[in-house]
């Protein structure tokens, strides 16, 4: 008897082999994108949370002087930087990134483009805000939607 490998059982282990590198190269593919995802999820989220802070600090900043607690918050689409005191029309730009700040001014193009939407709350003295974040990855096109009731609270 022959001692060693046939060409058909070297065919085999070549096979068994190059599934097994090829299952663990299609998990490795699926982990480096969920992980692409997700590392660009994280600041859309916060970025359309902050997009009804901003909405909030407008009411309240209202409340301080005085005034109509839904003054500068009119129906419709808008665009504000964190320290905003007051909305501009959405017009569609990205936001920019500077020293970890995103704003509309100063900075390089990020990813991502945010829309203040304000509606008719559920009542006469309340505003729906809905926020949407949207961005693009590898081709795909990804939005966070945050939405909120605000109310007159004073």
């Amino acid at each position: 008897m022959k001692k060693g490998f046939t060409i058909i059982e070297l065919m085999a282990v070549i096979l068994i082999i190059s599934i097994g590198v090829l299952g663990s190269y299609s998990v490795v593919r699926d982990i480096f994108a969920s992980t692409n995802l997700i590392s660009t999820s994280l600041p859309a989220v916060y970025l359309a949370q902050e997009g009804v802070e901003i909405v909030r600090n407008i009411r309240d900043s209202n409340w301080v002087a005085d005034n109509n607690w839904d003054d500068g918050l009119s129906l419709g689409s808008w665009q504000a930087d964190y320290d905003d005191q007051s909305l501009s029309a959405y017009n569609g730009s990205k936001l920019k990134l500077n020293n970890h700040r995103y704003n509309y001014a100063i900075g390089s193009d990020s990813l991502y483009d945010r829309k203040i939407t304000i509606g008719n709350g559920p009542d006469s003295n309340s505003l729906n805000i809905s926020v949407t974040v949207n961005w693009s990855i590898l081709g795909t096109s990804h939005n966070v939607i945050v939405q909120e009731n605000i109310y007159e609270w004073k």
